[in-house]
């Protein structure tokens, strides 16, 4: 997988553009600014979208390309970001480093998925707030018909309901929600897809 995100990402021009993903753009700015997760943040237009707001970020990616082009992006901007390359799943953080994790398309080997998921819980401070976007399983047959929308094309890398109330039991749910919507993201996210969309606020011990 590192090669081909370093292929994808080492080309002129931004993969997924340089504006931030649209539900991180509405929902981030509603909490207040801390410390920032963001496993799979690629060329880091998330990363520096969080950063402008505030929020002091850690990005994590397996592209060492991906960091070139998201420290780039971040001098440009004038914000900085702290970013790892490496597989989120073995990169160590201690417990409860985090105010917030974003996941935005981060999606993982059906095998590691709940492991990861409880590794990256276990980063959230209590109160913390997890947002998350991804398609979910029904977005198959919106890949079948048009590839230039994204997303996986195993099924168990996809999402569904069940798996983020299963992964996150000891959260509150802010929101989630299954909606079909229209991709406009750089050149790999174009088209309509399914996804999955999740607020949820990490429950105080």
């Amino acid at each position: 997988m590192k090669e081909f995100w370093d292929d994808r990402y080492r080309h002129t021009g931004y993969a997924y553009g340089i504006a931030p993903n649209r539900f991180l753009e509405e929902q981030l700015p509603q909490f207040k600014s801390g410390s920032i997760l963001l496993p799979a943040d690629g060329e880091g237009r998330n990363g520096v979208f969080a950063a402008h707001l505030g929020w002091q970020v850690t990005s994590v990616d397996l592209s060492a390309e991906g960091r070139i082009k998201a420290l780039k992006l971040a001098e440009n901007a004038n914000v900085k970001l702290a970013y790892l390359v490496g597989d989120i799943e073995n990169i160590p953080f201690k417990p409860a480093s985090f105010d917030a994790i974003a996941l935005i398309y981060a999606h993982f080997a059906a095998s590691n998925k709940a492991a990861i998921h409880q590794k990256l819980n276990w980063y959230l401070k209590p109160g913390g707030i997890l947002i998350l976007e991804a398609f979910r399983k029904e977005h198959i047959s919106y890949n079948e018909v048009n590839p230039n929308v994204g997303g996986p094309k195993e099924l168990g890398m996809l999402y569904s309901t069940e798996e983020l109330t299963v992964g996150f039991p000891d959260h509150d749910i802010l929101l989630l929600e299954e909606k079909d919507i229209v991709l406009d993201e750089g050149k790999y996210h174009q088209g309509s897809g399914a996804v999955l969309r999740y607020v949820g606020r990490k429950k105080q011990q």
